[in-house]
């Protein structure tokens, strides 16, 4: 008998079957990893453990006893916590708070005196820090947390709650190897007190080096579940995708320009409580080369793209494009003066795409220009957006879809289609593979490699270390919105990588 047992869980949101007869099972003390490409319904499955949607048929058992989970206070009821990729925590509350909120003052008790109800908690803290090897400041804000500290509090909230059954989704998604290391280390410590962990993410490597069993999911299925040491990424991919696909991003040859495309000098650039947020930046953006930028997130990645594309000012510093000075100038002023640029914002549906709108008429938001006269060539767009569709094999039923309809890998898909089509000089995109599966990231990597081949200067800043290690020809990496150095990806190590993004300059440039 396992420790906790999904058994023949299906759930229908409308048309859509997420989960088609799904059983999952996870013991004590042990890591399960839950793998499957956007869509194939395994954060459905864990909301339902977590008692945040409840099944339409089947199952949850914990030792046996079946569960009635209704709600998220059922599943911590029950021993269940989940920690989700957004943190669910007060910035303006500290740790402690955050960990007990939501308790009865004194274990229970009517009244309670406010400064011993404070020792109290932070008793407890300390307690379950020591049996799990967690470490954090009970009384720092969660505003000024690193993101792996805001995690860690997360841990502990849970385990403060008396979670004995641990859900992780995509815990590793923005952490420096440093971060990974020590929450690995962490998930150790809780496997040996006895938890019960399932984690949710895409990679792979990970995958390998911390679970013990791997299940995996496709199209609202089970397809199957093996002991980690019996298998391999490469056959956990063809079970998730249904076909082997290779995991090498093979990185061509950069036939680099010898002058640069664009010159980015000393950007700085305050925020509105007149915080630095980029100090000094500069760094040269070559075609024929993608220069990939590291750095923990919150590091100024989003604002130096916003001001390069002329959506924000700086403070301070030059870009200079092929001999012209843009800083400063509107996106159409940059337009104007004949920069060939494209920007693809990290957030698809706020900043690249209009959610409501089709294919067609987000395409026809980008060259409308072009159409003579007063009215605009839908004509023309339509045939426009059927080209783009069919270049990047973007699934749609036609280009009149609503784009939020779309999978997040083809809109992500139709937003690069958009852009590349305007034949640009310098591409700059922000987190193009953040939420995709295996397989449309690696698509979208195809493209960025062409761009580079035919001659494009490519500025990618991405989240996953080993990706920006294997695509990227040279790395720039930052740190609190200053360039740490910038590095071969294939002379230096991860780590020397991790301790810059972390503002330690231990690596030569």
């Amino acid at each position: 008998m396992h420790y906790i047992e999904m058994q023949h869980i299906s759930k229908r949101f409308g048309t859509v079957q997420a989960n088609d007869d799904v059983s999952l099972s996870v013991d004590r003390g042990e890591v399960l990893a839950l793998l499957g490409e956007n869509g194939s319904g395994k954060s459905t499955l864990m909301n339902m453990l977590a008692g945040i949607y409840y099944p339409d048929s089947g199952s949850i058992h914990i030792e046996g006893r079946r569960l009635n989970l209704s709600s998220p206070h059922d599943a911590i009821a029950a021993g269940i916590g989940m920690v989700h990729q957004h943190f669910k925590l007060v910035p303006v509350m500290n740790a402690w708070e955050n960990i007990s909120l939501g308790e009865k003052p004194g274990g229970g008790k009517s009244f309670s005196n406010p400064f011993i109800e404070k020792k109290r908690i932070n008793k407890k803290l300390s307690a379950l820090e020591e049996r799990f090897g967690l470490v954090t400041v009970h009384n720092r804000k969660i505003y000024d947390m690193s993101v792996s500290e805001k995690q860690t509090v997360e841990i502990i909230k849970m385990l403060y709650r008396g979670a004995t059954v641990l859900v992780l989704d995509e815990p590793t998604a923005v952490l420096t190897p440093q971060e990974i290391t020590s929450l690995f280390s962490m998930l150790r410590n809780m496997k040996q007190e006895g938890c019960a962990i399932i984690i949710i993410t895409h990679k792979l490597n990970e995958v390998m080096e911390i679970s013990d069993r791997v299940s995996v999911m496709r199209k609202g299925k089970m397809i199957e579940t093996v002991n980690t040491a019996d298998t391999n990424p490469r056959e956990l991919t063809g079970m998730m995708v249904g076909e082997t696909i290779s995991l090498e991003i093979k990185r061509e040859e950069s036939r680099r320009e010898e002058k640069p495309s664009m010159e980015v000098r000393s950007i700085t650039y305050f925020g509105p409580e007149g915080e630095p947020v980029l100090n000094n930046m500069g760094f040269d953006l070559y075609g024929g080369e993608i220069l990939g930028m590291a750095g923990i997130a919150g590091s100024g990645q989003k604002e130096l793209c916003e001001i390069i594309a002329g959506l924000r000012k700086a403070s301070s510093g030059e870009i200079i494009f092929r001999g012209k000075s843009i800083l400063g100038l509107s996106p159409r002023q940059i337009k104007d003066h004949g920069v060939s640029m494209s920007f693809v914002p990290e957030d698809r549906l706020g900043m690249g795409l209009v959610g409501g709108m089709s294919i067609a008429e987000n395409v026809l938001l980008r060259s409308y220009e072009k159409t003579p006269g007063l009215f605009v060539d839908r004509a023309a767009g339509n045939a426009l957006a059927q080209e783009i569709v069919k270049k990047y094999d973007i699934s749609t039923p036609s280009v009149h879809h609503m784009v939020r309809k779309l999978s997040g890998g083809n809109i992500q898909k139709v937003l690069l289609g958009r852009e590349i089509d305007l034949a640009p000089k310098v591409l700059v995109t922000a987190y193009p593979v953040r939420g995709l599966d295996i397989g449309a990231s690696y698509s979208i990597y195809e493209l960025l490699k062409e761009q580079k081949k035919n001659g494009v200067a490519v500025l990618y800043i991405g989240e996953d270390l080993d990706v920006l290690m294997e695509l990227c020809d040279r790395l720039l990496v930052i740190h609190s919105g200053a360039v740490m150095g910038i590095v071969d990806p294939r002379k230096v190590s991860k780590e020397d990588i991790g301790l810059l993004m972390l503002g330690e300059r231990t690596v030569s440039s």
